[in-house]
């Protein structure tokens, strides 16, 4: 017997199809031929967790195991990059900042109504950004603002929620707006409860049609750098739950990498002053 030695379990070609096409089925994500290597490295430690010895016992696992759901949802975890810090992509915030939200204002004065949703929102810089934003702009004091998070990966929701975070995510923000919306607490920083209220985290799959059912119409829909993981049918399907979900005159802010370029002409491309973005056209500009 050989002790200290590891087996290497490896990925055939053919099992990382069945892998990488039962994933997309499940969340819209879709992996390149030259993504194996990730998908074999990443899902590997997961075969002795659960006493199986080829990646063959483990797709067999996530089929019909009674505990496939949460399985799958614990691999799709792993298998998900969730790098993000605040205030990514700052002119786009700018625009944000100083021109949508002053729009948004005039728009929604009668009911004083903004909700916002940050989709594939990670550990919750980018929905924390954007509170912030809000508050600095003066223009919701009285109003009712909801500013809701989502994300497949429970773990990064619950890093959310708890709102601390090291300096790492800090690269972008200046040394004022630190001073004013955070606070030490055990060995980072915490986003202080006034910029905290405004946010909400939900556990969302944006393929899950039952579940976006309840997510209500929206101002504003932030989707950055989330797209590109998904091939093009299923970023078809996202983006038809998000015109459905925005309000007429309602605004979609993508990454900067991305565009709907043969995706879709549901949206209206906007010239801003800071940035372009896309708009879902009012009714009258439909006729």
């Amino acid at each position: 017997m050989s002790f200290g030695s590891v087996k290497q379990v490896t990925m055939s070609a053919e099992e990382f199809r069945l892998f990488r096409d039962m994933i997309h089925a499940h969340c819209g994500i879709y992996f390149r031929e030259e993504m194996k290597y990730l998908l074999e490295r990443r899902l590997a430690p997961r075969l002795s967790l659960n006493g199986l010895e080829d990646f063959t016992a483990y797709y067999r696992f996530l089929r019909f195991s009674p505990a496939r759901a949460r399985e799958l949802e614990d691999a799709v975890e792993i298998l998900t990059t969730n790098e993000t810090y605040f205030f990514r992509e700052a002119y786009q915030l700018k625009a944000f900042s100083e021109e949508i939200l002053a729009e948004l204002h005039e728009r929604n004065s009668r009911r004083k109504r903004l909700r916002i949703w940050s989709a594939g929102c990670s550990t919750g810089e980018e929905p924390y950004s954007i509170s912030i934003l809000v508050l600095e702009s003066g223009l919701f004091g009285d109003w009712d603002v909801e500013i809701f998070g989502n994300d497949i990966s429970r773990k990064v929701l619950s890093a959310a929620r708890r709102a601390v975070y090291s300096k790492n995510a800090f690269r972008e923000t200046d040394e004022e707006q630190i001073r004013k919306w955070f606070e030490p607490v055990g060995g980072g920083l915490q986003v202080k409860e006034e910029a905290r209220r405004l946010v909400t985290f939900g556990h969302l799959n944006l393929l899950d049609e039952q579940m976006i059912g309840l997510v209500g119409q929206m101002d504003l829909i932030f989707c950055r750098n989330v797209l590109i993981y998904f091939d093009k049918d299923a970023k078809k399907r996202v983006l038809r739950v998000f015109h459905d979900r925005l309000q007429p005159g309602g605004y979609l802010l993508l990454g900067h990498s991305e565009s709907l370029i043969n995706l879709t002409s549901d949206f209206e491309l906007m010239h801003l002053k800071n940035d372009l973005v896309y708009r879902k056209p009012f009714l009258e500009d439909l006729s």
